[in-house]
């Protein structure tokens, strides 16, 4: 994995929205990603696995190491759970460092930014800061 794949992840993304003429395609399109997440065992939906910062209620589980996390996570909205799917294509799997490294651009770049209600987009903001505090674990663990 590299930047680069960050890059291409993200620049997918771009361009499957840009399929759309309008938000009301793209916010379909985010409740179909939503709906295809794995669900998440009842176990790892754990106080230690919320997301702070959301008004629905987001779980991410995070495992591996520096070198390598693994992400999955769950939401009891759809539409959030497409955002946490957008997040997971770009993240997962990737080294703490790119992750650190890697802002979430395709987030202004599709227009979410705008379209999303402030509470939608500061949990948004709430899920990438999660994400980038575990990557900071992981590196500071060794």
């Amino acid at each position: 994995m590299s930047a680069e794949e960050i890059l291409s992840a993200q620049q997918e993304i771009i361009e499957e929205f840009e399929f759309f003429d309008d938000w009301t395609g793209r916010y379909q399109y985010l409740i179909d990603l939503g709906r295809k997440l794995p669900p998440l065992a009842a176990a790892d939906m754990t106080a230690a696995n919320k997301v702070d910062g959301c008004q629905s209620q987001v779980w991410i589980v995070v495992s591996g190491n520096a070198d390598r996390l693994n992400m999955r996570a769950a939401s009891d909205s759809v539409i959030v759970s497409g955002l946490v799917a957008l997040l997971l294509r770009v993240y997962a799997g990737r080294s703490a460092r790119e992750i650190l490294a890697a802002d979430p651009e395709f987030i202004n770049a599709i227009g979410l930014g705008k379209h999303l209600s402030p509470t939608r987009s500061n949990g948004l903001t709430s899920m990438v800061k999660t994400i980038k505090a575990h990557a900071e674990r992981a590196l500071a663990q060794g």
